[in-house]
């Protein structure tokens, strides 16, 4: 049995996208093959996500399709760059059906939703294992990188973090869901949304610099502090919490807010002496200023040593 035919048979060439270069041979031979658009740089990263370390094993696999290929779609958004296509590596302890067309359907549904096409890839047997390369296109010179903050920039981030963060209890089955509330954070974990238009329009606008919320808010601001050698101060009540967070998680959710991971958010810098236009593609909030003090990170004027989600 060809288990990677039950993942390709859901993408047809009919899909292939060509925002930065068109797909000439995906799935079936060696290799892909791409013909990139002039005037484009090609954007690549990879991710490796790890059964009962990233996600639990137990977990719906539509889901873990879904969510598997949206948090690696959103480094792409966190450059500025139009997703184009991407290729999966996947390890499962036996050959299960059900499971990989589910799986499939999950990573079909993301798929459609960013307009990114499947390249090519490899199952083999193993401990669960989900290894997503994606790639996207990003006109030469726009691509948002973590080096280019400068103290005075405007701090923003899209959304309201720390949602996903408080689903853990919840998808541990630590917790039972009850509530709306509980439901809408299980939701956002399970379901982040890659911020793709958000990504194209700050390139487009000139935003000097972002990264994706993957490890918490304020420990991945730190990243750019240290690219930029700059410090930053925050501001408490700027930070977006939104009503149900703060209703399920009272005094916690500031905390949740800024250290809790997987909410897959933007925060960027905006050039202070530029007005922030009216057609931002979602909501986004400022949130604090770049300052001179290198790698300092303060919160209402006290220094803020942020959590974050360390691997080792």
């Amino acid at each position: 049995m060809d288990e990677f035919a039950l993942i390709r048979t859901i993408f047809h060439r009919s899909e292939l996208t060509t925002a930065g270069g068109h797909l000439d041979m995906g799935i079936g031979d060696d290799c892909a093959l791409i013909s990139p658009l002039a005037e484009q740089q090609l954007v690549q990263s990879i991710d490796t996500l790890v059964a009962d370390v990233h996600f639990p094993a137990s977990g719906d696999p539509f889901l873990i399709g879904y969510r598997s290929l949206a948090v690696s779609v959103s480094d792409l958004a966190a450059m500025g760059a139009t997703p184009h296509s991407f290729f999966l590596a996947l390890s499962i302890p036996e050959s299960n059906s059900q499971w990989l067309d589910s799986f499939s359907r999950g990573l079909a549904m993301m798929a459609q939703e960013c307009k990114i096409s499947l390249a090519g890839g490899d199952t083999t047997c193993g401990p669960l294992t989900i290894t997503m390369h994606v790639q996207g296109f990003v006109p030469k010179g726009r691509a948002l990188m973590r080096s280019g903050a400068k103290p005075g920039d405007h701090i923003y981030v899209s959304g309201t973090p720390g949602e996903a963060c408080a689903a853990l209890p919840y998808i541990l089955d630590q917790k039972m869901v009850q509530t709306e509330a509980e439901k809408k954070f299980v939701d956002r974990y399970w379901q982040p949304t890659p911020r793709v238009q958000l990504g194209e329009w700050l390139s487009e606008q000139g935003a000097t610099a972002a990264l994706d919320v993957s490890d918490g808010l304020a420990g991945d601001l730190g990243h750019i502090l240290k690219a930029s050698g700059c410090g930053a101060e925050l501001v408490s009540t700027n930070i977006p919490l939104s009503k149900e967070l703060q209703k399920v998680c009272g005094n916690r959710a500031l905390r949740k807010a800024l250290s809790g991971g997987d909410d897959y958010e933007l925060c960027f810098c905006w050039p202070a002496d530029k007005v922030m236009p009216d057609d931002v593609p979602v909501t986004v909030s400022r949130i604090g200023t770049m300052t001179s003090e290198k790698g300092i990170l303060r919160l209402d004027g006290e220094e803020f040593v942020p959590g974050s989600y360390r691997h080792f």
